[in-house]
């Protein structure tokens, strides 16, 4: 495959990886589903070395919230976002910060009072941008009707608005991520359901065996992700016979490198494009 010779293209064991799309090209569209992470892996990272807005950024970013709590939000990601990507620190040990993260900026922008239907034109003057071959994506896998589980520690409302807007919600995608939870006029009162972290996504996968359950007979799997935490999010799912998992490492490279070739079976370095799942896609479709 040609894409394989781009130099943001890394694998560790390449006759491993042609094993398992061999396995998913045999399966074809009628065993095959995705799950995949949102922020940074079908979102871009940065356009011209600007960084873009994850899904919590629109929202820390936007007009509706005010300069202090915009200020505060920032200090916590300058405290945190370090500790997220740390190559030395285990999991386990990151779990603590991530849940303490989440917990302090979901109650500030509670404090906010966000009004639900400002959230569609604050996406729509953000800076959000998918990756380049968003459309041919889930197009595709739409045609064939391929499920896709998007699994996101973002803000799922945020996140729908973005692939709304963008035109590729299709009924084949299901979301999964935090969602806000309004009052009867429409204001932020809270957050649904258990929180989803970047380390937590193994509780998650679990919570969602019923969704998996239901798709029992698509046992090959395009897993993507960009954090070591995302290797968890097919947990869920009952018979797996061909797993791809597809990285994209988007920050830290050298540090990182070695430990995303480990785990995940193809690297794609600084790759702001979906050039080579899309081909990997038009193999097994």
């Amino acid at each position: 495959m040609p894409q394989f010779e781009k130099t943001t293209v890394h694998m560790r064991d390449p006759e491993r990886v042609e094993q398992i799309i061999c396995g998913l090209i045999k399966g074809g569209a009628s065993k095959l589903q995705v799950i995949t992470d949102f922020d940074m892996t079908l979102s871009k990272f940065a356009v011209n070395g600007k960084r873009c807005p994850t899904c919590h950024n629109i929202i820390d970013n936007c007009k509706l919230v005010t300069d202090d709590c915009r200020q505060k939000l920032l200090q916590l990601k300058n405290k945190y976002y370090p500790i997220e990507i740390d190559p030395h620190l285990t999991m386990e040990e990151k779990y603590p910060f991530m849940v303490e993260w989440y917990f302090k900026s979901h109650t500030l922008l509670v404090e906010q009072r966000l009004e639900k239907d400002k959230l569609a034109e604050v996406v729509r003057e953000s800076d959000a941008a998918l990756r380049e071959g968003f459309e041919q994506f889930f197009d595709c896998l739409q045609q064939h009707n391929v499920p896709v589980f998007i699994f996101s520690a973002g803000l799922g409302d945020v996140l729908e608005e973005i692939i709304r807007q963008a035109g590729v919600y299709h009924p084949n995608v299901k979301v999964v991520s935090n969602f806000m939870d309004f009052d009867d006029n429409g204001v932020l009162k809270g957050f649904k359901g258990e929180l989803i972290h970047v380390y937590n996504k193994h509780d998650g996968a679990l919570r969602n065996t019923e969704y998996f359950k239901q798709l029992r007979e698509y046992c090959n799997i395009i897993l993507m992700g960009d954090s070591l935490g995302d290797l968890s999010m097919a947990d869920g799912v009952p018979n797996v016979e061909n797993i791809l998992k597809i990285g994209f490492l988007n920050d830290k490279v050298e540090e990182r490198l070695d430990k995303y070739l480990d785990s995940y079976d193809i690297v794609l370095v600084k790759d702001e494009t979906l050039e080579v799942p899309n081909a990997i896609l038009q193999k097994v479709l």
